[in-house]
């Protein structure tokens, strides 16, 4: 054993560069050492490895076998540190490591993934690690320390607040009504809410919390006569294109509206929801901080 836990990194320093000169000397001068304080570090080197290192030869120094395993490893230690620093001064720049990044659904139809392509440009050398998730669940990654950054949205059940997040406003967001090709109301420049109140409405909350669209149709002065409850957007979709009812879209989501639908706005008594980036809040990563101006961009 060689008796240590550490190695002091200037005495691997110091052990590579005699082996490389051959001499104490030489050595002391790249170092900006004394000869003298080359000579007892060495030595101190040598007390700690259990043997000389070193060969004392007429003209200069030669490594001894022990020598030659510690310098093997001192190289490659000393090469594993210099890469860590690159690594890190990139990640400190913005320009290497790993960004993980959270959205909700229709955020990552189009807004996400844009800043993400703008974003991947600029900073090809990070890796991105994207997840999609409700909007709650991604506050908790960021306060967990499992995201680095989450696109959220006060929609349906408003946001979470974590001591260890901050948000800021993104955009706001109109919602609007979307239709078979064949209801009567398909063709209408705009749909007042009211004639909507004998539909059978689609929706993906569950039924013991408030919901925004029971809000916005107590608003209007009626309750869902009917809901039917569907996850996932292409259920919704594929419902409303088989004129089974109705749901209530974001804009974000329209380019995701299959042909066999019709989207209307709501006028006046349109639901609105806001978006959010949502960040550490302490010290969040510059490549985070990078993502965030992107996205500022595209909701801009």
């Amino acid at each position: 054993m060689l008796g240590w836990n550490v190695f002091e990194i200037d005495a691997l320093r110091l052990l590579v560069t005699v082996a490389r000169t051959g001499s104490f000397t030489k050595a002391a001068a790249q170092l900006a050492y004394t000869q003298s304080a080359v000579s007892r570090r060495i030595a101190s080197l040598e007390k700690r490895a259990g043997g000389p290192l070193f060969e004392r030869l007429a003209r200069g120094v030669r490594l001894t076998p022990a020598g030659h395993v510690l310098h093997r490893h001192a190289v490659e230690v000393l090469d594993r540190l210099a890469r860590a620093e690159h690594e890190m001064a990139a990640i400190h720049a913005g320009r290497g490591g790993t960004l993980r990044v959270g959205a909700f659904a229709t955020a990552n139809i189009s807004l996400v993934p844009g800043a993400l392509r703008a974003f991947s440009r600029s900073a090809p050398d990070v890796e991105v690690i994207a997840t999609e998730g409700r909007s709650g669940a991604l506050m908790r990654g960021l306060a967990e320390g499992a995201l680095d950054l989450a696109v959220v949205s006060d929609y349906p059940a408003g946001l979470p607040s974590f001591d260890a997040v901050t948000t800021e406003v993104l955009l706001e967001d109109e919602l609007f009504v979307v239709l078979s090709r064949t209801h009567r109301l398909a063709g209408a420049g705009t749909v007042d809410l009211r004639e909507l109140r004998d539909e059978t409405w689609l929706q993906d909350v569950s039924a013991d919390r408030p919901t925004l669209l029971a809000e916005v149709c107590a608003r209007a002065g009626f309750r869902p006569r009917r809901t039917i409850r569907i996850a996932e957007w292409t259920g919704k979709f594929g419902f409303a294109a088989a004129g089974l009812g109705v749901a209530l879209v974001p804009s974000l989501a329209v380019r995701a509206v299959p042909a066999e639908l019709s989207v209307r706005r709501l006028g006046d008594l349109a639901p609105r929801r806001t978006v959010h980036i949502a960040l550490p809040a302490a010290a969040p990563l510059p490549a985070a901080l990078a993502l965030r101006e992107l996205l500022r961009e595209a909701a801009g």
